[in-house]
């Protein structure tokens, strides 16, 4: 037996693109990661558009902890994730998989998206500053609320002129109709800060729709903030903490 447990392996689940700019803005935080847990085996899966998928990860594992790389909780996180580990575990009966939950919402997200906002010239809080805070978009109303919210509370913790939340699909307001209505209010300057953990598609439009629609600068997306590093290490630790599986719950 041995002395000491063992550290399960880290299985980092993003959703996949075609762009690949994305799964190098993924392995360059998963990179982070490994720097700062040496001897973690941290493994990457996709869920569309790229190899591997998450029981291809899990192969020749007994032990995993699988950690959704998504902002919020929605239809892929609820489902797509618990479904493809049930997957794994009929294959595989031994596997002992814990699910950990999404990185969002967390206090450490809102860090991260400060630095990218400092990085591009704006000082956090500044209260001549309006910030439009972008997300992807849900079909699930819970995961856009879930956005909105972290727009309010950011606004309360800080003096910005406002911080408002905008979906670039599948929910209202556009960031660029967000964009437009701060302007038309006063705002004296406009900012987009994108919600986004790695380049692609959705940050390309938002990006050129809200400069188009006005907007003063647009931040990068979060990529491989420190911040990031840190929360996924932090939801490592909680979901490898579990004291039963929740894949085979």
């Amino acid at each position: 037996m041995n002395a000491h447990p063992t550290t399960p392996p880290l299985i980092a689940v993003a959703h996949g693109s075609r762009d690949p700019r994305a799964a190098t803005a993924v392995e360059s935080l998963l990179d982070g990661v490994r720097l700062a847990r040496p001897g973690l085996d941290v493994r990457t899966a996709y869920l569309d558009h790229a190899p591997p998928t998450l029981g291809r990860a899990l192969s020749g594992l007994d032990e995993a902890v699988v950690l959704p790389l998504l902002l919020t909780a929605a239809y892929h996180s609820r489902v797509d994730i618990p479904a493809a580990l049930r997957e794994a575990s009929v294959r595989r009966p031994r596997l002992r998989a814990r699910l950990g939950p999404t990185l969002g919402p967390h206090p450490l997200l809102v860090a991260a998206l400060e630095r990218r906002l400092a990085e591009a010239g704006v000082e956090a809080g500044d209260p001549g500053t309006a910030v439009v805070l972008v997300s992807a978009g849900s079909s699930d109303p819970r995961a856009n609320a879930v956005v909105a919210r972290v727009a309010r509370s950011w606004a309360r913790r800080r003096s910005w002129w406002s911080v408002t939340a905008a979906y670039a699909s599948a929910a209202a307001p556009t960031p660029q109709d967000e964009v437009v209505r701060l302007s038309r209010a006063g705002a004296p300057r406009v900012v987009v800060a994108p919600y986004l953990l790695a380049p692609g598609h959705f940050a390309d439009k938002v990006r050129r729709d809200t400069l188009a629609a006005g907007a003063d600068l647009v931040a990068d997306v979060l990529g491989p903030a420190p911040e990031i590093v840190t929360l996924l290490l932090e939801r490592y630790e909680q979901a490898a903490h579990q004291p039963e599986p929740a894949a085979t719950a």
